[in-house]
């Protein structure tokens, strides 16, 4: 676009709000602005003024000539000094955020089961357990993000067969599960489209007992704990949970192979949160939470008693009011969330935990002299118990700042590294 724009033009743009997320934007408003576009309007999400049509727009309005930096520009209807490609207040640090060596390996997407077949009724599970105990090597609890955001106890309604590397023959000798996938998923698995060639590529037709996508480095990462930290991949609440391994992760899990409360109040924080919120993606007024996008890049701080002490009270006062009011994650956080819960001791207690864990998280960073402001305020849409906006400009511009420092450090360490050695990382963080 910026290449039929003339030096003194202006141009508009109208897209959907994806154009300001991901991907979408590095291709788009990123280049744009790479090659000398400047933004002096946008909106960034918002509902289409028609019945017609359920879906979020945005807007933004630029130029290539230079802006003196004292002409105000415009973000949703409020004057402001800059306008980032996320169509979005800009702070003093500039670009994307970049992944981090320190992070790789840690998060995951869960498995791909794809089919159906898999999926099997606590009572059918229960039922071939009891009749050969064997069974229980290959059947386990299926945890999804409808169970972790709804149940109580963040326990899996549902168990999956799971014969993970085995081969064919192996898995034939769990006798009931492997007949119930012969029957429900290869056939499925076996498709042929109208001229001979399979529906699914290769290996899966081959290899039809076995998932889509196991996981390997996954179940690698998790050899050892007893329990780990997860996040409902598409969510309002962008909130981690304790669970026990065990059981298989659904695809629509975000795994994190550590079990620290420290590390879980960092992920619990509103700094991980509206990073999260800017550096991922959103689906409605859902969260689309990208571990690659967001937990690789995050500048994790170092741990210290605080954040552990807040993350375990976080864990267990929260689990206590979920089991003795029968409230799922998502129905608890909306209480939390809502100006209009008055009067609530337990909704005031959660939130005061969570201004501890906010807190804690910023003096791990060493930035507690920034006042956070806690109270309603609406990000992206949505209405949340969080920090103030000027506090989430500046937190994210110093986690920005932070994410440029380590990767530069991460670069200098690989340049200077002898070969075929790792180059050690500095600080203790959470693993």
């Amino acid at each position: 676009m910026t290449s039929l724009l003339q030096r003194k033009g202006t141009v508009g743009l109208v897209a959907t709000n994806t154009v300001a997320q991901g991907d979408t934007r590095e291709v788009g408003l990123d280049a744009m602005v790479a090659a000398g576009f400047t933004i002096t309007r946008a909106i960034q999400s918002r509902s289409w003024p028609a019945s017609s049509a359920n879906l979020e727009y945005a807007a933004a309005w630029g130029t290539l000539s230079p802006v003196p930096d004292d002409v105000p520009r415009v973000a949703d209807d409020i004057r402001v000094r800059r306008i980032s490609t996320l169509l979005e207040p800009a702070g003093r640090t500039e670009g994307n955020p970049i992944r981090l060596k320190e992070n790789s390996g840690i998060a995951f997407q869960g498995c791909i089961v794809l089919g159906m077949g898999f999926v099997l009724e606590t009572e059918k599970a229960q039922e071939w357990i009891t009749a050969d105990p064997r069974n229980a090597e290959v059947i386990f609890p299926y945890l999804n993000g409808e169970d972790l955001n709804s149940r109580t106890d963040a326990s899996a309604s549902r168990w999956v067969i799971d014969f993970n590397n085995r081969i064919e023959a192996e898995s034939a000798s769990y006798e009931l599960p492997f007949q119930h996938v012969t029957a429900q998923v290869k056939p499925e698995r076996q498709r042929l489209n109208g001229d001979g060639s399979f529906v699914l590529r290769k290996p899966l037709p081959s290899r039809w007992w076995q998932y889509g996508d196991k996981r390997p480095a996954l179940r690698k990462a998790i050899t050892g704990l007893s329990e780990v930290l997860v996040i409902a991949l598409v969510s309002k609440t962008v909130m981690p949970v304790r669970v026990r391994t065990g059981q298989v992760f659904s695809h629509m899990l975000g795994v994190f192979a550590f079990d620290s409360y420290g590390a879980q109040a960092v992920l619990s924080s509103n700094l991980h949160q509206i990073w999260a919120i800017t550096y991922g993606s959103t689906l409605e007024t859902r969260v689309r939470y990208t571990p690659s996008d967001v937990f690789e890049t995050f500048p994790r701080p170092a741990a210290t008693g605080r954040l552990d002490a807040a993350g375990r009270i976080l864990d267990e006062g929260r689990r206590e009011i979920m089991m003795r009011r029968d409230l799922g994650l998502t129905k608890l956080y909306n209480l939390v969330n809502d100006p209009m819960t008055r009067q609530d001791k337990d909704v005031d207690r959660l939130r005061e935990i969570h201004v501890e864990v906010d807190e804690a998280a910023m003096a791990a960073y060493g930035w507690d002299n920034v006042p956070l402001g806690h109270g309603f305020h609406t990000y992206r849409q949505v209405q949340r118990w969080t920090v103030c906006p000027a506090a989430r400009v500046e937190a994210l511009d110093r986690l920005l700042l932070e994410n440029h420092r380590r990767a530069a450090e991460e670069r200098r360490n690989r340049a200077f590294a002898p070969k075929g050695t790792i180059p050690a990382e500095e600080g203790t963080l959470f693993a």
